[in-house]
């Protein structure tokens, strides 16, 4: 026992005195190196610098400052350094710190889910049941949730399940097999009885040809016009609501409008109007989706791919990339990660007049087919209206039965062009091939519905065409606008092309 403590003794004393020792002999090389070395650099100075000239002074000098500003940038890049491992070293510990959290969260909902299961049991035993017979909706309602928490997309999943994942096929009542014509007089009955909204003859006849000649049209005009709620009376009219979207200022590509896959979350943040593109797959009625006050933002941005899609000529290519590839739990119609885009589909653009808004392109306007409303409607005492029901099939034969029997005539299409030439050669602006595309499918629908060949036609032109020439430098070219008007009159008769006429009549009035 003495022996040991006398042992233990001389073991805390050979350790202190070496502490000791290492401390001292740090002080002293410490001492050294600023009393000695330092002060022995300092005496050789003072020595060396007796004999020194002008030139040797400025010499050390601009040395001693050299040395100063090297050791300096050390410093500070050490500093830096030491700066940027501590905050990496922060923002891992907080990136840990933040998967833990979910990783409890998720424990946490696992937990709820089992605690809701007991509950669901207990419910069941008190009304004398077997626990282990839930009903199959609670059942049901479970599975969906795990599947919920489990899938890249929840609103997507929600449309799977409220559709069963079963096509919904429109059953036409033998009333509702109209043709264009009837069409829209009783869908402005229907909205002036039903809704209190009232549009011209002429508008609708413009919308249902729109709807026959491009899966995009842009509503245009003043506000408080009716433009929003044009598509939203077509909704109500064919039994499918219309899905309005707000346009944000904030858009800047297709990732805004259509969503993206949070690679921190591996969660798809869905978007309103990618819902709304999935719901369509689900339908064989006529679907709307309203891109509300679309200028907004630049539409040539966000909405480039969508018009590059809708203009293949072929439907099975209208694909929407939503991610790389499918995994399971997915929903159903996400095929290898795209959407196929159904023919029943229709994306319609407001869009104001002012200097809150971009001007849309004419990337999109040749695309698109677009009606101006500049004023409301009058009052139209229509009788009790009521709405029907339309597959996309029977209005699709419509169309094309309006395409055969109501085709431009040759007559019409020879003065059409010579007036294209003469805008070509007077205003450097064609009709192009897509244009004369479209201005064979809009006038035969426009016929079909009510209205006259010259009708649609100097509709067209006046917006298609004409529209262009507010890039121009007119003040220049008063006599080719005078010339063009005579060109109207010669071609079409004195009392034709009432929009076309209008818009030159304004553009005089500039000069």
């Amino acid at each position: 026992m003495q022996e040991f403590g006398r042992y233990y003794t001389n073991l805390l004393n050979q350790l202190f005195t070496a502490l000791l020792d290492f401390f001292r002999s740090l002080f002293q090389a410490i001492g050294k190196l600023f009393v000695n070395g330092f002060g022995q650099i300092g005496r050789d100075f003072i020595s060396a610098s007796a004999s020194f000239s002008i030139v040797d002074w400025l010499m050390a000098f601009g040395v001693l400052i050299a040395n100063f500003v090297f050791i300096g940038i050390i410093g500070y890049k050490l500093v830096k350094l030491g700066n940027k491992y501590i905050r990496f070293t922060k923002s891992e510990i907080e990136k840990d710190q933040l998967m833990e959290e979910i990783s409890a969260l998720n424990q946490k909902t696992i937990e709820l889910i089992e605690e809701k299961n007991k509950i669901l049991a207990l419910k069941v035993s008190s009304l004398g049941l077997n626990p282990d017979e839930l009903n199959e909706n609670a059942e049901e309602e479970l599975n969906s949730e795990n599947r919920y928490a489990n899938s890249r997309f929840v609103k997507l999943l929600q449309v799977d399940d409220f559709y069963h994942q079963e096509k919904h096929i429109p059953i036409m009542k033998e009333e509702h097999m109209i043709n264009l014509k009837s069409m829209v007089n009783q869908f402005i009955d229907f909205s002036a009885s039903k809704l209190g909204l009232f549009y011209d003859k002429k508008i609708i006849s413009a919308f249902f040809s729109g709807l026959a000649t491009s899966r995009t049209m842009i509503l245009e005009g003043i506000s408080g016009t009716g433009k929003t709620s044009l598509p939203y009376a077509m909704g109500k009219f064919f039994g499918n609501n219309a899905s309005i979207i707000p346009v944000q200022p904030s858009w800047r590509d297709r990732a805004e409008m259509i969503g993206y896959l949070n690679e921190f979350t591996k969660k798809f943040n869905e978007t309103d109007f990618l819902k709304a593109v999935y719901e369509t797959t689900y339908r064989d009625d006529i679907n709307i989706i309203v891109l509300d006050e679309m200028n907004l933002a630049r539409v040539e941005y966000y909405f480039a791919e969508l018009l590059s899609i809708l203009e293949m000529p072929d439907a099975d290519q209208w694909l929407i990339d939503v991610v790389s590839d499918t995994k399971p739990g997915d929903p159903k119609h996400l095929v290898k990660g795209k959407i196929l885009l159904p023919q029943n589909v229709w994306f319609v653009g407001t869009a104001n007049k002012d200097d809150s808004t971009f001007t849309i392109t004419d990337k999109v306007y040749d695309r698109a087919v677009p009606i101006e409303i500049n004023s409301k409607s009058n009052y139209i005492d229509a009788p009790d209206t009521e709405g029907i029901t339309m597959s996309y099939e029977y209005l699709n034969q419509l169309f094309n039965i309006a395409f055969h029997e109501h085709a431009i005539s040759k007559h019409t299409m020879d003065r059409l062009e010579k007036l294209d030439s003469f805008i070509t050669e007077n205003f450097k602006v064609t009709f192009g091939n897509r244009i004369m595309k479209q201005i064979k499918m809009f006038v035969p629908v426009y016929v079909a519905c009510g209205g006259t060949e010259l009708e649609a036609l100097d509709y067209m032109v006046a917006r298609k065409i004409l529209r262009k020439f507010e890039t121009l430098n007119l003040p220049f070219m008063q006599d080719e606008i005078e010339d063009l008007s005579k060109l109207f009159t010669k071609l079409f008769g004195k009392n034709e092309f009432v929009e076309c006429q209008a818009f030159l009549d304004t553009i005089k009035k500039q000069f």
